[in-house]
């Protein structure tokens, strides 16, 4: 089901999300089908409405990679290198911005098999960054845009 995404300036977009309990393998569908709809490559819970620790990503679909991804109750737990990408967001349309971000981050988060931990390179560590961002109501607008 495709979900009704949420625009800035929606106040939900700045709620610190709290942890996620129970299954939410419906949402998580959902909102694959939301991001894939969109286009975009990845969405988090706040932008359709939900306020918990979720987000839902493929950083590579759009060059012909699939790779749908859930992320439960993530936490980066280490950042190296660093970046610049114009980011896109679903929530702002039209508003690309200039944004640095690691080159590698390293994310510990609930998966079907208990919790785990990977590392993500490249547009992955840009798109997990963003989405994380989301969780704790932050948005690209709010960041320092990078210099040319």
């Amino acid at each position: 089901m495709i979900l009704p995404i949420l625009l800035s300036p929606d106040p939900v977009l700045n709620v610190r999300c709290t942890p996620v309990v129970g299954d939410r393998t419906d949402l998580a569908r959902d909102m694959l089908d939301t991001m894939y709809a969109a286009p975009g490559r990845g969405l988090a819970g706040p932008q359709v409405g939900v306020t918990e620790r979720i987000f839902v990503m493929d950083a590579s679909w759009k060059e012909g990679l699939p790779d749908p991804r859930v992320f439960v109750n993530p936490e980066i737990t280490a950042r190296e290198g660093a970046q610049v990408n114009t980011e896109g967001c679903l929530s702002i349309p039209d508003m690309p911005r200039r944004i640095a971000r690691p080159a590698s981050v390293t994310l510990a988060f609930d998966g079907v098999k208990g919790r785990r931990s990977e590392v993500f390179t490249g547009m992955a560590a840009a798109c997990i960054c963003h989405e994380m961002d989301h969780l704790d109501g932050i948005l690209i607008t709010d960041l320092p845009e990078a210099p040319e």
